[in-house]
């Protein structure tokens, strides 16, 4: 009976430490939980601000575009994207910048290189390029269809930026072809809306 006694005590004892050992594990847990939490209103907070100091510099940026461009009835501001109408920029269906194109552009990458002084380096940004056609099949040797004259017409405005000073970091080029119009009409007004190239600084 003395025997059994030792055990059943020796036993409790070893249960009070597993116990112990179990609370300790759980209140471990509940601060690793509350800590992660922590770290996730912390990270969630870092990145609304992040959102927000950019949404600032974006209008900055296209508030001192207005400014230089606004005699220009052919250049817009649609929602968050600077608008320039093909014709501005290129010959019909080309995508070589024609001179008065490579002058509105040098206008843009002087715009850009001083935004890239303003906005700190973790701001993960760029400045995307888009380019657009408008509904009408292209006859060319050169471009096959609306997707290749779009591309590049928008490659071309990214070079030409990276050429005179802007970081290709900070800069993307992207083709829409005729997909994506902002007048759904099928006259020539509105196909030449929809002969664009756009600009949208968003996060990266």
């Amino acid at each position: 009976v003395e025997l059994l006694n030792q055990q059943i005590a020796a036993m409790r004892r070893q249960l009070q430490s597993l116990n112990a050992l179990l609370t300790d594990a759980e209140t471990r847990n509940r601060a690793s939980e509350a800590q992660i939490a922590d770290l996730g209103k912390r990270l969630n907070s870092a990145l609304a601000q992040r959102v927000q100091e950019l949404t600032r510099y974006r209008s900055e940026f296209f508030g001192r575009l207005r400014q230089i461009l606004s005699q220009r009835s052919d250049i817009l501001v649609v929602g968050d994207r600077f608008v320039f109408q093909a014709e501005v920029l290129f010959q019909k269906g080309q995508a070589d910048l024609n001179e008065d194109g490579q002058r509105e552009m040098l206008t843009l990458a002087a715009a850009l290189k001083q935004l890239e002084q303003e906005i700190p380096t973790d701001i993960n940004w760029v400045l995307r390029v888009d380019g657009h056609t408008d509904v009408d099949p292209i006859q060319s040797a050169q471009f096959k269809s609306n997707w290749e004259l779009s591309s590049a017409r928008a490659i071309a405005v990214v070079k030409f930026l990276i050429g005179n000073g802007v970081s290709p970091n900070h800069l993307v080029a992207a083709g829409f072809g005729e997909f994506q119009p902002i007048d759904p009409g099928s006259t020539e007004e509105a196909k030449s809306r929809n002969r664009r190239i756009e600009l949208k600084l968003t996060e990266r």
